[in-house]
């Protein structure tokens, strides 16, 4: 196997840490059986390796010292000396052949001497589920021959320091170089129209909606926000289409015949009559949304999915999909209703456009149009632009809401407005022309409209929603929020975003992925030992602990100690000198299995160490713990014991929760929970296991194997209820099967389930989903009576 490149259809989901996002879901897809374009990854090891080898970390660490990332100056200044550097450094011959032979099989499978290919930057850290990195780093389109798709491996590499990328990790609280970089190299689609598809609709949050972004050309188009593309909203039911929005596409992305791309006029290069022409027929829209459906059901999840559709072969490919990372709560009925107390009459309506973050917001006009003019914009401002670009989130980050002429719903502006929560309307059309510097406005981004001057526009039904800005303070939406007898726990993975949804109406968070931690760190806890480095992962967990316990307190916290599979933990560093190579790591050495073995128990205690900083030190005693892949009663004695003589005791104020995934806790469920204080029913690994079904099988998934509402898992799910309702302990379950479901809400509510344990974007109807089953039950017992 060659050391530094793996083709697509090698890689999984799981490889984030080999290939990035980006990189692991093309694998992912190209495994469903998804239309994905050929190609093979530059692993991240490599950018790693040519880092190390020529020697730049130690220059790259000096240029990075003292930076305020808020001067924007500065921080342009150095991150131009670090890509000189990379650029500058000479390519290792090693890796030069194997991408050469790599691109040469590429250009022989599809029959093309020096094919068209694009070569996209995948940072380790991006397209995960909890936080958007997209669009920080480079892409480059229509890259021919070996040459320039070295080069352009290279210019990926550099991009990873761009200005943009350097201080979106500092305010994220990434260390830079726990990322590492993978460039994708990918047959080149031309494409006579392209776009982005959202199988959630991420303005309202309604799961129930599909959202269609289509233009001419290349999808560069849209995914940057140059043109405001046409817009498609679907039922995901039935397909049909609920809303047509035909936008003017003024221009449009193609590539040019000497390599690289090039913005022409769309009136120019197919006609005027093709800029308000519809792009995509009522069945193409249809046959697309389909295709995005099938995606979503493999994931089990909303997915942003970026495609587009040959010109030469009208084939549709699939060109990208990952997680949507900013998927809100409120449906769009919900929205449609709200309006204010005020008399509409009586507001001067400025500019229209799309509402594409939702909120109310007032400020000072301030207008941008690059890079050099961001400073302008101060702490409180309306930041008006033709369009957002990445190197302008730092002026995003300060103003209080972003209104653009162009773009829609799934521009830079939208996506990262979404993820910052603040305020953003798009394709305007008019908004730098018609407003102007220094006047004073109120962005209405619920309905998509600026107002003249500072109005009120809130209502008792703004100030007391679950996603009204946090000013409204948690005890406002725990008392307005539905009273339910079943908890309703969150589930969270970075603790950095703890304080987006601190106010939520949760009970407590009944999952937090310690995964992420080992992400961000990157390095493997043995190789940490061995390097005498323990300490920094006993520090970085237990900051990212105490932060989410301080932030929910005195709400419990359980924290899921690490459930990385010898995959992931191989994708460490050092992780390849301790980790073996398993056929099958989904039911390999995992969870308590790894704790209680020689060749990892020192790292566990690593963890425990950290869980108990937390409780004593920041006296953070909301903190429990959860064993994950528990097997045997045996092993559950042993890793208690490790953890007791980690001072980590079994008692009233520390509780010791059990993942109930596999049949053998269901056989002996009663002698499990004499020994912990909860189940929380692990729902993907119990159907996995009962069923026998892969849940990463696309074959299986599509044909409806894999399914918790199947009678097999509902009975090993009552089973584990009962065990512990006859214990007197906590059964919980931690999933998105009952926001999926609302029959499996039910069937859970109606057994006695203590709590759910659902992402944060499912939260509050949840808790609205829970209430009703709740008082249909007693309403029927009433009757029953």
């Amino acid at each position: 196997m060659a050391e530094f490149i793996r083709w697509f259809d090698e890689l999984r989901v799981t490889d984030v840490p080999l290939v990035g996002g980006k990189g692991a879901n093309l694998g992912e897809l190209t495994s469903a059986g998804a239309a994905v374009p050929p190609g093979f990854c530059v692993v991240a090891p490599a950018y790693s390796a040519f880092i190390d080898g020529a020697g730049l970390k130690e220059p790259i660490v000096k240029l990075l010292s003292g930076l305020d990332p808020e001067d924007t100056a500065e921080l342009q200044s150095r991150s131009a000396e670090i890509r000189r550097l990379i650029v500058g450094a000479e390519f290792p011959k090693n890796m030069a052949r194997e991408i050469t032979a790599a691109y040469g099989a590429l250009c022989k499978t599809l029959n093309e001497e020096n094919a068209a290919v694009a070569v996209r930057s995948s940072a380790t850290a991006e397209d995960l589920p909890d936080a958007s990195f997209a669009g920080q780093q480079d892409t480059f389109l229509h890259v021919q021959g070996i040459d320039m798709v070295i080069r352009k491996v290279k210019d990926c590499w550099a991009s990873l320091w761009n200005a943009r990328a350097i201080y979106y990790r500092a305010k994220q609280n990434y260390d830079h170089f726990s990322a590492a970089l993978c460039a994708v190299v990918q047959a080149m689609v031309q494409s006579e129209l392209a776009g982005v598809m959202f199988t959630a609709n991420p303005v309202t949050g309604e799961r129930g909606q599909i959202m269609i972004n289509a233009s001419w050309g290349l999808g560069e188009a849209v995914v940057s926000g140059s043109v405001s593309p046409d817009e498609y909203i679907l039922s995901k039911d039935s397909l049909t289409e609920l809303d047509v929005v035909v936008a003017s596409k003024k221009t449009m992305v193609v590539e040019k015949s000497g390599g690289g791309t090039a913005d022409v006029a769309v009136a120019d290069y197919l006609g005027p009559e093709w800029v308000d022409k519809r792009c995509m027929s009522a069945q193409a829209v249809k046959e697309l949304a389909g295709v995005g459906k099938s995606i979503e059901e493999h994931y089990g999840a909303p997915m942003d999915v970026e495609w587009g559709v040959d010109r030469r072969t009208k084939k549709l490919y699939v060109l990208q999909a990952r997680p949507i990372t900013t998927l809100k709560g409120q449906s769009a009925e919900g929205a449609a209703k709200k309006e204010g107390p005020h008399d509409k009459a009586k507001l001067t309506v400025l500019v229209r456009g799309l509402a594409a973050s939702p909120g109310i917001a007032h400020g000072r006009v301030v207008f941008i149009d690059d890079l050099s003019q961001i400073d302008r914009v101060k702490t409180g401002d309306v930041m008006v632009t033709a369009m957002t670009n990445p190197d302008m989130v730092p002026a995003m980050k300060k103003a209080v809401a972003v209104v653009t002429d162009e773009g829609g719903r799934t521009c830079h502006a939208a996506i990262v407005s979404r993820e910052l929560g603040i305020p953003c309307i798009v394709g305007s059309k008019s908004a730098t022309t018609v407003l102007q510097e220094g006047m004073e406005v109120t962005v209405d981004a619920t309905r998509g409209v600026v107002y003249r001057g500072r109005v009120d526009l809130s209502s008792d039904e703004d100030k007391h929603s679950p996603l009204a800005p946090a000013a409204a303070g948690r005890t406002v939406v725990q008392e307005t929020a539905p009273v339910t007898g079943t908890k309703i726990y969150m589930n969270l993975g970075d603790a950095s975003i703890v304080g987006k949804y601190k106010d939520l109406p949760f009970d407590g968070i009944g999952l937090m992925r310690t995964e992420f931690i080992f992400s961000h760190l990157g390095v493997h806890p043995m190789h940490l030992l061995r390097t005498g480095r323990g300490q920094m992962l006993i520090d970085d967990m237990s900051d990212a602990v105490s932060t989410v316990a301080q932030a929910i307190y005195p709400r419990p916290l359980v924290v899921r100690m690490s459930d990385f599979r010898t995959n992931e933990f191989r994708g460490l560093e050092g992780g390849d000198q301790v980790e073996p190579e398993e056929n099958n790591p989904m039911i390999g050495w995992r969870g308590v299995s790894r704790y209680i073995s020689p060749a990892y128990e020192e790292g566990f205690r690593l963890e425990c160490k950290a869980i108990k900083k937390v409780r004593d030190e920041f006296g953070l005693i909301n903190v429990w713990v959860m064993l994950p892949f528990v097997r045997t009663t045996w092993e559950l004695a042993r890793v208690k014991s490790v953890m007791a003589s980690e001072g980590l005791i079994q008692n009233k104020s520390f509780k010791i929760w059990i993942m109930a995934e596999v049949p053998a806790v269901v056989f002996q469920a009663d002698e499990f929970a004499k020994m912990v204080d909860g189940f929380s029913i692990g729902s993907n690994d119990l159907t996995q296991l009962v069923m026998g079904v892969d849940r990463d099988s696309g074959v299986l998934n599509t044909m409806g194997y894999f399914d918790e509402r199947d009678p097999a898992v509902q009975k090993a799910i009552l089973t584990l209820i009962e065990a512990c309702h006859r214990a007197g302990i906590t059964c919980s379950i931690c999933g998105q099967g009952p926001s999926l479901y609302p029959d499996f809400a039910e069937f859970l509510v109606r057994n006695g389930i203590d709590s759910m344990s659902v992402n944060p974007d499912t939260v509050s109807y949840t808790r609205r989903l829970v209430a009703a089953v709740e008082q249909r039950l007693i309403l029927n017992s009433l009757r029953n009576r």
